[in-house]
């Protein structure tokens, strides 16, 4: 199984070092990694030229010219990029756990797609690995969020993979920024919904079709761990909007969207 490793990002290449600082220090390293870059400026393109140096797999950067919030988009076109049979996504503010890799290649199976866990900063720790561009959480001492999900018990990753948070409305929820699946099941849904304009809820529609789709979600608990920089709210101007496309989805049981990633796949 080839690991593919999706790193969403715009115009924050002092998180993005640290980010891929993180990478560099895994004990499993993906195969490949794919920037998905929404247009971010020259900073951010000498960055990843400089880590492509260093990184002794694949480093591909996947750009387009900034238009305001196509994260669906730009997602898309690195999936369409990658060559690996299984995709980890995560966003470019996030401080990764050493096995974080690991535990995704462990946990990762068939007709499944998986939600991990993320940990939050505050924003003056963040400031200081920011500042510092250091990697090194210490959970004892550190201003975290969901501290008890800041431990790695490999023992017990499996004993609430799939009767976690699937109850209800809880059951389409999903962190973007920290999620896994087959390439193939995503080509199947035709990915990312490209109609969403703004922030949210494009992940929920996303794995949405994948559940219509027969694909079953599996939670990682106590591992697959992401510390996440803190960060000012995104703007929510659309949001209305892309809910009514994500209410459609669950309420019709679309397995398909008609503006997806298929426009990318040779």
């Amino acid at each position: 199984m080839k690991i593919g490793l999706v790193i969403s990002t715009y115009n924050r290449a002092d998180a993005l070092e640290v980010c891929l600082k993180s990478v560099l220090n895994q004990v499993v390293l993906p195969d490949e990694i794919l920037i998905a870059d929404d247009g971010s400026g020259t900073e951010t393109r000498q960055l990843i030229e400089d880590y492509k140096r260093l990184f002794n797999v694949p480093l591909i950067h996947i750009w387009h010219e900034d238009n305001g919030f196509e994260l669906a988009k730009v997602r898309n076109k690195a999936i369409s990029c990658a060559t690996s049979d299984y995709i980890v996504q995560i966003d470019g503010d996030l401080i990764l756990h050493k096995y974080f890799i690991k535990d995704h290649q462990n946990f990762a199976r068939p007709n499944s797609f998986v939600r991990a866990s993320r940990i939050y900063l505050d924003e003056e720790l963040t400031n200081q690995k920011l500042k510092d561009r250091s990697i090194v959480v210490n959970r004892f001492k550190s201003k975290l969020s969901n501290f008890f999900s800041a431990f790695r018990v490999p023992a017990l990753q499996g004993l609430l993979a799939t009767n976690y948070k699937v109850k209800g409305d809880e059951l389409w929820e999903i962190h973007g920024c920290n999620m896994a699946f087959w390439r193939q099941d995503a080509i199947a849904v035709n990915g990312y919904n490209e109609d969403f304009k703004g922030w949210g809820p494009e992940d929920k529609e996303f794995v949405a079709r994948l559940l219509n789709k027969g694909v079953q979600k599996r939670f990682l608990k106590f591992g697959g761990i992401v510390f996440h920089l803190w960060h000012a709210v995104n703007a929510k101007e659309n949001l209305d909007a892309n809910n009514v496309i994500f209410k459609t989805t669950k309420e019709s049981k679309l397995t398909y969207c008609k503006n997806g990633i298929d426009k990318y796949l040779v």
